[in-house]
């Protein structure tokens, strides 16, 4: 189930939920004053530069013989 984390408007509260979509939804109806908590954040953390597998860094340069024009130095 997903986690929901809010924030009362006025007060500042904050409160973590785990809950059904639905169960969130109707949630939010029974409470205006709260609102979903975007500086908890909504996914992973990445630190450093992602690592492309060599099996994706094979199909990227075949994509990029065939299409010489496209700038995917990048992904190769």
């Amino acid at each position: 189930m997903p986690i929901y984390n809010v924030i009362n408007k006025e007060t500042g509260e904050k409160q973590e939920f785990q809950m059904s979509i639905s169960a969130y939804e109707k949630w939010r109806e029974d409470n205006p004053d709260w609102d979903k908590d975007w500086s908890a954040g909504v996914a992973g953390t990445t630190y450093g530069l992602p690592q492309q597998s060599d099996g994706f860094k094979e199909v990227m340069s075949k994509v990029q013989a065939a299409h010489p024009k496209a700038n995917l130095s990048r992904y190769t």
